[in-house]
């Protein structure tokens, strides 16, 4: 968990009141199953100019750090446990230096009755963007020349939290939800308080998750190959 997201709009209508200041030429499309490796819109800013710039920009998910050989090792590192971060070397350093905002329609979690899965899309009532805390990392492929624009790799991974109440039922990790406010302040590089920052994300995500609704999908979206708005569209469960 999280382990499949929809981003329905693209570019200005995906980030909506986080005041981007800058857009990525090479965006990807709309998307209705966004799986592990895939790449998505972030949101990010920029601590090298003053003030810091905030972007829009494309990538993989799945945290490849720095000093990681390949970037295999982002198979595994989709999801981060918001309360685990300063345990792990894989994401300290992202958690004091890059932090990111994940802009989602939506996302799917599997719900386990009696042996059978079925999955589910959970997702704002009214249809606005939905942000999501992540961190991110900048690898180098040094087999790469310098002048190749595909050496640097641009990654994320987003955070989740204990579920509570509804989404609790369907599953018992969630993402971690901000609201705008806590956004600008998960983004802002020059914060010398990030574990308070955290907290306080931490401290109102229930009132945002209790604000969100869900429904049965199609068993078609366990098919990374599918990919089409009729995976959202309710089933009976």
């Amino acid at each position: 968990m999280c382990g499949r997201f929809v981003v329905a709009n693209a570019g200005s209508e995906l980030v909506g009141v986080l005041r981007v200041d800058v857009e990525a030429d090479d965006l990807p499309a709309p998307s209705y199953n966004i799986a592990p490796t895939d790449r998505a819109a972030i949101v990010i800013d920029s601590a090298k100019t003053e003030p810091p710039t905030r972007r829009l920009e494309a990538a993989r998910w799945g945290l490849v750090p720095a000093w990681a050989k390949d970037p295999k090792i982002g198979a595994r590192a989709f999801n981060a446990r918001a309360e685990e971060l300063e345990d792990k070397p894989m994401f300290r350093t992202a958690l004091e230096k890059r932090r990111a905002v994940v802009p989602a329609s939506g996302y799917y979690e599997w719900k386990t009755v009696d042996g059978v899965k079925t999955p589910h899309y959970i997702h704002p009532a009214e249809g606005q963007p939905l942000f999501l805390a992540g961190l991110y990392e900048w690898w180098r492929d040094k087999t790469k020349a310098d002048d190749d624009p595909e050496r640097w790799l641009l990654s994320f991974t987003i955070l989740t939290r204990d579920s509570i109440g509804n989404l609790g039922s369907i599953h018992d990790r969630m993402p971690l939800f901000l609201d705008p406010d806590h956004a600008d302040a998960w983004l802002d590089p020059t914060t010398d308080n990030v574990r308070d920052v955290l907290d306080a994300a931490i401290d109102a995500a229930p009132a945002l998750a209790d604000t969100l609704e869900d429904h049965a999908v199609s068993k078609a979206v366990g098919n990374v190959r599918n990919n089409s708005p009729e995976l959202i569209e309710p089933v009976e469960d």
